[in-house]
């Protein structure tokens, strides 16, 4: 196959090995290889390509849900989104069923954090012109930042040190779906901590 022909095939921005296979299309992986090192593909991870020069039409929140699926950005990456910290997230951090992983490519840092499958909800579906992705509740995404850190906050100084914005999460956080989602978790230690995010 040329690389015209790839081009006239995949309409899309992203596309992966399966893509081809599905649409009927045998492309070795020396082609994909040499297509990489000209310049004409940027690889997200092995199988998974998009077209150089149409970088700037896909976004790190779309990479985060490619790269990984079942996942949902949530942690750092949803708890700046929703103005509860305050720095700059330099990492997309995601919570998947999967294995605990991490990627990086043209589009950042990429960190999957593992949770059994039945904590594996509280998202909202995100779409825009780029592609759709999925992005956790805010109750949700302090809930999973509790408890994947919580051997690290053991003190008031440790949970100080997260830097929790009161006031968004004040305008922000539904008392009672936090509460609800709380309880489904069941960590004492959690209730503890998490229980301070609530005025």
């Amino acid at each position: 196959m040329k690389y015209n022909e790839l081009t006239a095939a995949i309409k899309s921005h992203v596309f992966s090995r399966t893509d081809l296979a599905l649409s009927g299309y045998e492309v070795l992986d020396y082609q994909l290889s040499l297509w990489v090192k000209k310049g004409h593909l940027v690889r997200l991870k092995n199988g998974l390509y998009a077209f150089r020069r149409e970088m700037e039409k896909v976004q790190g929140e779309g990479v985060a849900f490619l790269l990984c699926q079942p996942s949902y950005l949530s942690l750092e990456s949803a708890l700046a989104w929703y103005g509860f910290i305050p720095e700059i997230v330099y990492a997309y951090t995601s919570v998947t069923a999967r294995i605990t992983r991490t990627f990086e490519n043209a589009w950042g840092r990429f960190i999957y954090r593992h949770v059994k499958s039945d904590l594996f909800w509280g998202y909202v579906e995100m779409r825009t012109e780029q592609g759709p992705y999925l992005l956790a509740e805010p109750e949700k995404a302090l809930l999973d930042y509790f408890y994947l850190n919580l051997a690290r906050i053991n003190t008031q100084d440790d949970f100080d040190s997260i830097r929790l914005n009161e006031e968004e999460m004040e305008k922000t956080l539904d008392k009672d779906k936090f509460i609800k989602y709380l309880k489904v978790f069941g960590v004492k230690k959690m209730e503890k901590w998490a229980g301070r995010c609530l005025p």
